[in-house]
């Protein structure tokens, strides 16, 4: 049953739309990178889609992919908001795959769960229409969709977890690093995006993919990244803690989108020179 959509809910749109609209004002798409756009990945032809970027140079080689989960709340995004973000990435030597899900309170939890699981089968299931080396599937997610990759990564290695659920992960499927960005891992706002308290912490085991866990100094989520590494410390699952900023350099939650900060291409270079480690 859709839940209403209240003024807060609208308002709290509006203000992270405007937001992002500001930091990437004046942004194009680079020449160098090749771009497939709202490509269906559900049935849902308005939030179901996504699109796929290619370093031109690449040609139709098979290439490592990073798969975009994108924050808001649970209550907003597309990939719209994320295409420059994940463009350069794409820039870096990765094709990245973008997507738009279902958003809470029309869409309640887990639909953008079940929306997450349904993309890296999409991108398994069209690997060779794509150029994508399926043995080199990565995944990047911020705010709350750090909080959906983390708890998609542990649909797809601990079954009591994905017993929960009506969907599943791709079977046998575990991507080859993630990284999770001032992500929220916890269920901090239940009562305004999600009526299903899930706190990913509760899950993690030694078979969660390698991790580069990141916050910043002006983070509201910086204790999240915290609690979250000694979750992976208990479980020796391999993983990096990176704090960027400091007291003269406040940077903020999520700093790592604006493509146009020194300060994000520092953390961005960090990030895929760890998947290379996993290629």
């Amino acid at each position: 049953m859709k839940q209403l959509v209240t003024k807060k809910i609208l308002d709290a749109r509006a203000g992270m739309k405007a937001s992002d609209d500001r930091r990437d004002a004046g942004l194009t798409t680079p020449e160098d990178v090749r771009r497939f756009d709202n490509i269906p990945y559900g049935p849902d032809g308005t939030w179901q889609i996504l699109d796929v970027y290619r370093p031109r140079s690449a040609g139709d080689a098979p290439l490592p992919v990073i798969v975009n989960v994108h924050g808001g709340g649970w209550i907003y995004g597309t990939k719209e908001t994320y295409q420059f973000y994940c463009m350069d990435l794409c820039r870096r030597g990765f094709a990245v795959v973008n997507f738009t899900y279902r958003l809470a309170p029309e869409a309640p939890f887990p639909a953008s769960l079940e929306d997450t699981c349904s993309v890296f089968g999409w991108v398994l299931d069209n690997a060779g229409a794509y150029g994508f080396d399926p043995k080199r599937v990565f995944g990047v997610g911020d705010s709350a969709g750090g909080h959906l990759l983390a708890l998609f990564c542990e649909l797809c290695v601990n079954p009591a977890l994905a017993a929960k659920y009506a969907f599943s992960a791709p079977a046998g499927f575990v991507p080859a690093a993630v990284a999770l960005n001032c992500g929220a891992y916890r269920y901090r706002r239940a009562k305004l995006a999600i009526p299903k308290y899930v706190n990913t912490t509760k899950y993690v085991t030694s078979a969660f993919p390698p991790a580069f866990l990141m916050t910043s100094t002006g983070d509201f989520l910086k204790n999240e990244a915290v609690i979250m590494a000694q979750c992976l410390t208990d479980a020796s699952v391999p993983f990096e803690l990176h704090l960027y900023g400091d007291s003269k350099n406040r940077l903020g939650h999520v700093f790592h989108v604006d493509i146009k900060s020194a300060d994000a291409a520092l953390c961005n270079d960090a990030e895929c020179a760890f998947f290379r480690k996993y290629c």
